[in-house]
């Protein structure tokens, strides 16, 4: 028989939630188990697992959309089912008024009638004073007749200090009000009349849903920062002579080289030369890893990707410089497999191009280490033989899980990186 989906509780007493995205339409078959929408809470989005099978129906609810607790959204039918008994499900259940709300009702049956004066109560002495709101606002102590759709939030706080809630601007979907819009007139009116009319004729922000991948992204930096012990330590590595050798390299080359490129070359020896470095965290045991396989971070449309550079300590400085290109390119295109953006052994982060002196980034778990790579600057510095000179200095982060890694170990691999990139002809050996 057919059914009706109703929006469930997703969080303790939660009132509403957003319908994010179906991930189904009308006239799909779903089976019980499978999702059928995302829901989003003020603190987590969540898939919406069915318990019953058949054809998705109706959708009773737009994408965006804030829907109260039990209200239904969905009407699913069995195979025996037909086009009527979906419309008398419908009907006898009041489906159709999926978005309005239980105090919607009560506000629409206040207004339809006219009960008998009432003397007044030192109960009303208790209730919350209004709130000076300007005369464009309308403030009134009444209920308006007119339809106003609004999430139940914004109505009980608009009740609160009564607003009429048909002179606020609405920001939601489809012009809906919201808690946030109620809360700018209360602001507004507390400050002056005039701050609040300027406030309230402001456009309303975009609203631009979460990607799969930015979702990733989130929980994944989130976890890493919340659970992975950090600590950073941090050093200027002198680079004149790395990037004469670079011109050199590029005036005589076809593949030119960049300093991320020499930065990753140096990353790889240097995790060579101190294997405790070279390792991953798990709950089991530490992770020793035999190859050097390098997560290059690389800003793409739609959020931060890593490839990988694949035993990159036994590749050469231009087959490093060739193979980040090619896998920076496709990134950006949306081509990588899975297989050549997860895993890897370690992470190079490189801002320098955005002019950022320094950073910490954070780890790309379960990795135990990521490197943070600044702006080349100029700065005075000292020569060996006294010479206060102009140098040219790159400030390098490395962020550690102390987990796995001893304050010993990163300062001896930070040495050996900053000893590879201030003698740049180790990186061609």
């Amino acid at each position: 028989m057919a059914t009706i989906l109703r929006m469930p509780e997703v969080a303790a007493n939660a009132t509403s939630a957003t319908l994010v995205s179906w991930s189904k339409k009308e006239g799909d078959s779903i089976a019980i188990g499978e999702s059928i929408a995302d829901i989003e809470t003020e603190k987590a989005v969540i898939e919406f697992n069915v318990e019953t099978a058949g054809v998705i129906a109706r959708l009773l609810v737009s994408q965006g959309d804030e829907v109260s607790v039990g209200a239904p959204i969905a009407v699913i039918r069995g195979p025996k089912d037909t086009q009527e008994d979906v419309d008398r499900l419908l009907s006898t259940s009041a489906a159709h008024k999926a978005v309005i709300t239980s105090a919607d009702s009560q506000v629409s049956t206040i207004s339809n009638r006219n009960p008998e004066p009432v003397a007044p109560s030192p109960v009303v002495l208790t209730q919350p004073a209004p709130v000076p709101v300007p005369a464009a606002l309308s403030v009134c102590a009444s209920v308006t007749s007119t339809r106003v759709f609004a999430s139940p939030v914004a109505r009980l706080l608009a009740s609160q200090h009564a607003i009429d809630l048909g002179a606020v601007h609405g920001s939601g979907p489809n012009g809906r009000v919201v808690k946030h819009d109620v809360q700018l007139v209360i602001q507004g009116a507390a400050e002056s009349p005039g701050h609040a009319r300027q406030t309230l004729s402001r456009p309303p922000p975009t609203l631009v849903p979460h990607t799969n991948m930015r979702r990733t992204i989130a929980r994944r930096l989130t976890e890493s920062k919340s659970t992975v012990p950090h600590f950073y330590l941090s050093l200027d590595c002198r680079m004149d002579r790395l990037l004469a050798l670079r011109a050199e390299i590029n005036a005589t080359q076809p593949q030119k080289v960049s300093i991320n490129d020499c930065v990753l070359k140096a990353t790889a020896i240097a995790l060579r030369d101190v294997p405790e470095m070279n390792v991953a965290w798990t709950d089991a045991a530490v992770q020793k890893f035999h190859e050097v396989d390098i997560s290059v971070a690389v800003s793409t449309e739609k959020g931060l990707m890593t490839p990988i550079i694949r035993d990159a300590a036994s590749q050469s400085l231009l087959q490093i410089a060739a193979q980040a290109a090619q896998m920076a390119a496709r990134a950006r295109a949306g081509q990588l497999r899975s297989d050549e953006f997860l895993g890897g052994s370690f992470s190079v982060s490189n801002l320098g191009m955005y002019g950022i002196d320094e950073f910490a980034a954070i780890i790309n778990p379960p990795q135990a280490g990521i490197l943070a790579v600044g702006a080349i600057r100029q700065e005075p510095v000292v020569d060996p033989d006294g010479r206060i000179v102009v140098g040219q200095l790159m400030c390098c982060t490395l962020s550690v899980d102390h987990r796995c890694v001893d304050g010993a170990v990163a300062a001896r691999w930070l040495a050996a990186f900053r000893q590879l990139i201030q003698n740049p002809v180790t990186l061609l050996l």
